[in-house]
């Protein structure tokens, strides 16, 4: 695999320059080296053409060049660490992408029928329906107005009309069967 007749690509001669540019930031190679050396190291096609460029610096020198020469196998006081870089990076996440559809959970259907709410509601208008649902406090609310004035029998009524239209929740918050 370390053969120098080893095609190479866009990732290998990015990984090149850029270890280019850091021997010459630490002053290792003049400007015009730098330049001619860059110009090379994009112009490579095998790892052939990119070995030249790093045989007269220290390391580092690009990861999939292979392990370092023997001569630096052994760590002394004044060797550098290598470290291999992978070639390829993980693909990251585009921020700009929606979000991932949530899974369509249906919600739990009551026990209670609309329409017995509904029909309870209009035949024994003082909240008879909604005593049904178990919606308590509602059904004594509607008790309550129906017996202290006598107009309030409507309110029961058109309750009824919309749950056998609509339908309605129960006491737990659950909707309704049809």
């Amino acid at each position: 695999m370390e053969s120098d007749e080893l095609r190479i690509g866009t990732a290998e001669r990015e990984e090149a320059a850029r270890l280019l540019a850091d021997h010459f930031g630490m002053g290792r190679i003049t400007p015009d080296e730098y330049e001619t050396r860059v110009t090379d190291a994009y112009a490579a096609t095998t790892l052939g053409d990119l070995r030249p460029l790093f045989r007269d610096l220290p390391q580092p020198h690009p990861g999939f060049f292979g392990p370092p020469p023997p001569m630096y196998a052994q760590p002394t006081m004044y060797a550098q660490p290598t470290m291999q870089l992978p070639m390829y990076a993980p693909p990251m996440p585009d921020p700009y992408a929606p979000p991932a559809p949530v899974p369509y959970a249906p919600v739990p259907y009551s026990y209670r029928s609309k329409t017995v709410a509904g029909v309870l509601q209009i035949v024994l208008p003082f909240g008879a329906g909604r005593f049904y649902t178990g919606q308590i406090g509602l059904g004594l609310l509607q008790l309550f107005v129906v017996l202290m004035t006598g107009v309030g029998m409507i309110w029961p009524i058109v309750d009824g009309i919309m749950l056998l239209n609509n339908g309605g929740l129960d006491a737990q918050g659950r909707p309704l069967r049809p």
